[in-house]
């Protein structure tokens, strides 16, 4: 019997039965990390590694959707690693999912180099100090650049993947330029990326990235991910992204 904590829920995930313990008062997971992994691709046998993995919802999401042989997510909060780690164990994945706790600065230390066939992550999207006031809460740690910045992620993840892996990452269009200049020096090549607009006549508010490590140079821009037909209601692929019918 996996113990439920005093303010804790379960959130179903539309996946195989799976469902995810949150904590509302510290953080829960978005929309973001939905899309990112509806946009990562990972094929039979392949081992996967998400940065900052948070409640966990990458990696437990990735095992349902795809043939991937092995799936860890790394976490320096002690407690989202705890509850991560309780919800790996609810769904009975703990034959194929490992939650870590640990710093993403440190992670060449936790893991061999170029040992993972893709590597994901939703980092925290504000820069150090922007919007900020000595807040060292769970849910500012994982919005703001507080315990790694956004070069810390891609030079962990540019280490960490093999040679011709993926590094998927999800974040702001406003960093692009940043995402971009920090992808190609530590030899990770755009190869795809797609903006995410919540509804078709707004600015895009999400974009997600393919990475390469070194690969050759070519980005592809996939069509525009739309969010919401309508004010509360999602386009058919957000539902689909979810594994929900418009009657869920």
């Amino acid at each position: 019997m996996i113990h439920i904590k005093d303010e804790e829920r379960l959130d179903e995930l539309h996946r195989k039965g799976y469902k995810i313990i949150q904590h509302p008062k510290k953080f829960c997971f978005g929309m973001d990390a939905i899309l990112l992994s509806g946009f990562a691709e990972v094929t039979e046998e392949q081992k996967v590694l998400d940065l900052g993995t948070g409640t966990g919802i990458i990696p437990i999401l990735l095992e349902a959707k795809t043939k991937g042989s092995r799936f860890i997510g790394l976490e320096i909060q002690k407690d989202s690693a705890e509850m991560a780690k309780r919800s790996v164990t609810l769904n009975g994945l703990d034959d194929k999912v490992s939650i870590i706790q640990g710093d993403i600065k440190e992670a060449t230390k936790l893991f061999d180099p170029s040992s993972f066939d893709v590597v994901t992550s939703n980092p925290p999207y504000m820069n150090s100090g922007k919007g900020l006031t000595n807040d060292s809460t769970p849910k500012a740690i994982a919005r703001h650049e507080i315990l790694c910045s956004l070069e810390d992620v891609i030079k962990a993840a540019a280490s960490l993947v093999k040679v011709s892996g993926s590094f998927y990452m999800v974040h702001r269009p406003h960093r692009l330029v940043d995402i971009m200049d920090l992808l190609r020096k530590y030899h990770l090549e755009p190869k795809r990326m797609r903006m995410v607009h919540p509804f078709i006549d707004k600015e895009p508010n999400m974009v997600l990235i393919q990475a390469i490590r070194r690969g050759k140079p070519m980005l592809k821009v996939d069509p525009p991910l739309i969010v919401y037909e309508e004010v509360g209601v999602y386009t058919d692929e957000i539902y689909d992204i979810y594994g929900m019918t418009r009657t869920d």
